[in-house]
């Protein structure tokens, strides 16, 4: 995406070809990261219809028409819930309560940890940036405008609230690529609040990319049209801020969308997927700066952790930083079926039990075992083979944090035991559970929140 002066593609005329990701700081002072191929017809529009009204623009935020899509390529139906009711955000009526982060005995992350974030939009006016900083937050996204006619209500109170707590934040603008050109959305984005300062307090401008929530998934474009949209959004937002934006999306969007194009490879990426693992990247990137990884959890909002260290997210900051470390090697989720034995098999048992079966847990995969997600697979419309592959286990990966208890709990504890912790299988997650949890996230390299979403599910089941 990025150009220097006076332009690094004309890609009206020219085939974008791959490139890959630069060091952060190359990016930052506007090193040219695309090459054009020889030049092709582009390929025609496709005939579409005037969009209509924006009717919920406060509802439209990172990730906000992810749930029941697939984030990477994954079956529809694997995200988790997303609409604010179902997430437990607050309501943006005045005078709803503040959004705190809840309440832990050990709030700061260990030695080694990731540094987490999180991005909040209008429906969630109210954000304790305080608490949330004591949680282990230590960056944030605030959304600035949708379009070129709306600007959050919320913004200014969130992007000075988030700094003043000490956050390094950044402000994000959702697309809406059939409204108006790219150029136009991105000048009335710097205009309202998407602009950058070499202060180290300052992320870069972000382009929300996803999904339409008001007709077309493309939003009536050919991937062409979706390439150079962008790239014009992401030229003129170099050119007003002296900064290249990230780019929120979904490897799945990406594909779909823009034909996997590698064009925008030189923007900073910020990638969505809820089935825990950032991998795959979207063509021509090689990993990511920051992962949502889930939609709810111990912080407020959706939660984010930044590939690197907190000396890497300040000088991703001030773009000087060195270049982003690969994402790891995506895990795959585990076929568990009848005959299968073990931990695996026990953990399935406690998540069984955890969603109403009433399974003697002994690590045996045998008939009644079958016969409790053959149960429960129908229940929650997967597909009843009485096998355990990806969707079963995402479904049954309940998310468990301190102060919570029960069979999932169980579960968590006996796959952290198995990981060289030394707990009681008591179902019961207190400070024990929690430290545990932590050490074992930061060894895998996973967001240290101290809870057990899917990414933590994903390495103690797979492993």
């Amino acid at each position: 995406m990025p150009r220097s002066a006076p332009s690094f593609l004309n890609h009206r005329a020219a085939t974008l070809v791959a490139a890959v990701l630069l060091p952060l700081g190359s990016v930052a002072l506007g090193t040219p990261a695309l090459a054009a191929a020889p030049a092709t017809a582009p390929a025609p529009a496709p005939v579409r219809s005037a969009p209509g009204a924006i009717t919920h623009p406060d509802a439209d935020h990172l990730g906000s028409t992810l749930p029941g899509r697939s984030a990477a390529g994954t079956a529809p139906g694997s995200l988790s819930a997303g609409p604010a009711a179902a997430r437990g955000v607050q309501s943006s009526a005045p005078g709803a309560a503040a959004l705190s982060a809840p309440v832990l005995s050990a709030a700061a992350l260990p030695a080694g940890a990731k540094p987490l974030g999180i991005d909040v939009a209008s429906y969630e006016p109210n954000v304790d940036w305080s608490a949330t900083a004591a949680t282990g937050a230590s960056f944030a996204y605030v959304k600035a405008t949708e379009g070129t006619t709306y600007t959050s209500p919320t913004f200014s109170s969130q992007y000075n609230g988030s700094a003043a707590a000490g956050f390094i934040r950044g402000a994000y603008h959702f697309a809406l690529p059939d409204r108006s050109g790219g150029k136009a959305q991105a000048d009335f984005f710097v205009d309202h609040g998407g602009t950058w300062s070499a202060d180290g307090k300052t992320l870069p401008p972000l382009l929300d990319i996803e999904y339409n929530p008001y007709g077309a998934t493309c939003f009536g474009l050919s991937a062409t049209a979706m390439v150079g949209w962008i790239l014009d959004f992401g030229n003129e937002v170099k050119a007003r801020t002296g900064r290249f934006p990230s780019l929120y999306t979904t490897t799945d969007w990406w594909r779909s969308c823009t034909g996997n194009s590698s064009a925008a490879a030189g923007c900073p990426l910020f990638v969505a997927n809820y089935t825990g693992s950032a991998a795959p990247s979207p063509n021509g990137w090689t990993g990511q700066q920051i992962w949502q990884y889930a939609d709810a959890g111990v912080l407020p909002g959706d939660q984010d952790v930044f590939n690197g260290t907190q000396a890497d997210l300040q000088a991703f900051a001030l773009g000087t930083g060195t270049a982003t470390p690969s994402a790891p090697a995506a895990l795959s989720w585990p076929l568990t079926q009848q005959g299968d034995s073990g931990t695996r098999v026990t953990m399935l048992q406690h998540l069984l039990n955890a969603h109403g079966a009433s399974l003697t847990v002994d690590g045996q995969y045998g008939p009644g075992t079958r016969s409790a997600v053959v149960s429960y697979q129908s229940s929650a419309g997967l597909s009843a083979d009485g096998a355990v592959g990806a969707a079963t286990w995402q479904s049954l990966a309940s998310t468990v944090l301190q102060g919570s208890s029960g069979s999932a709990v169980k579960a968590a504890q006996v796959g952290l035991n198995a990981h060289g912790a030394s707990l009681t299988v008591d179902g019961q997650y207190g400070a024990g559970t929690r430290s545990a949890a932590q050490a074992y996230q930061v060894a895998q390299g996973l967001p240290a929140d101290g809870a057990v979403l899917r990414p933590s599910w994903l390495a103690l089941v797979a492993s």
